[in-house]
């Protein structure tokens, strides 16, 4: 028997039009399962719609008239619990953005809204519906073993953030905590599917770019390398660096490799 096809509910708050409508685009595209319940152009129309039907996902904008973002967030935190937020903000709003946290934003995206982050965004929001509605569904073992949402995506979700992300300082809790994973599962799903733990993948990642740096950028030393690389220890990025790279970060530049 085929498998119901997971829907999200999402409703969208923009006040202005082209950009409201552009979003919806970019969401569909990126997700067919993202299906959009409504949009709306100011706070208190958006809390309309999450008060109509079921809503598992509010996209809103901050500055709007009648009622801004924030203060649409901090009632839908109230009164619908269950959605799930995400801030769209511009680059002088990021006080604004890190206020909302506390009303447990899941993220926020910057404008104007690149592809690859809302793709990256709408993966982390698809897996934690799944698991919820895993939880509240004891009938239902499992989903996201039953394939509902596939090892593969979850996989392949992860290897996105770590890509976006390798230059912050990461550790395999900190990876297992963005996606709402047991670390051992994660581990798990991520060997099968890729021959190595996501630790591995990390440091492949980040001994990639510091090769490209160590040539490209002569005049930084490798402290600084190490820095842009997610190793602010040099020490430790040079011993990382030789037992994959089978020299140090100076060898490996001095060989002009």
């Amino acid at each position: 028997m085929d498998k119901q096809p997971i829907i999200i509910r999402t409703v969208v708050a923009e006040d202005e039009e082209l950009i409201l409508q552009n979003l919806v685009k970019k969401i569909q595209a990126a997700d067919a399962a993202f299906q959009i319940a409504g949009t709306a152009m100011d706070g208190a129309a958006a809390l309309e719609l999450l008060g109509r039907s079921p809503v598992d996902l509010l996209i809103t904008d901050i500055h709007m008239p009648v009622m801004d973002g924030l203060e649409a967030i901090r009632q839908a935190h109230l009164k619908f619990p269950r959605v799930h937020k995400v801030i769209v903000s511009g680059y002088d709003e990021f006080e604004y953005a890190r206020q909302a946290m506390q009303h447990e934003v899941v993220d926020y995206l910057l404008k104007p809204v690149k592809t690859s982050e809302l793709e990256l965004v709408l993966g982390k929001i698809k897996m934690k519906v799944l698991q919820e509605r895993e939880e509240r569904n004891a009938a239902k073992v499992a989903t996201l073993d039953n394939h509902a949402y596939t090892p593969e995506e979850i996989v392949r979700s992860v290897q996105l953030f770590l890509k976006d992300n390798f230059a912050k300082e990461l550790n395999l809790e900190d990876i297992s905590r963005q996606f709402n994973f047991n670390p051992s599962y994660l581990t798990k799903i991520f060997i099968k599917h890729t021959g190595e733990p996501p630790s591995k993948h990390l440091i492949t990642l980040r001994i990639r770019e510091a090769k490209r740096l160590l040539a490209a950028e002569r005049d930084w030393s490798v402290k600084e390398v190490g820095e842009r690389v997610g190793y602010p220890d040099p020490y430790y990025f040079s011993r990382i660096f030789k037992q994959v790279t089978g020299c140090t970060p100076s060898e490996y530049r001095s060989r002009g490799e």
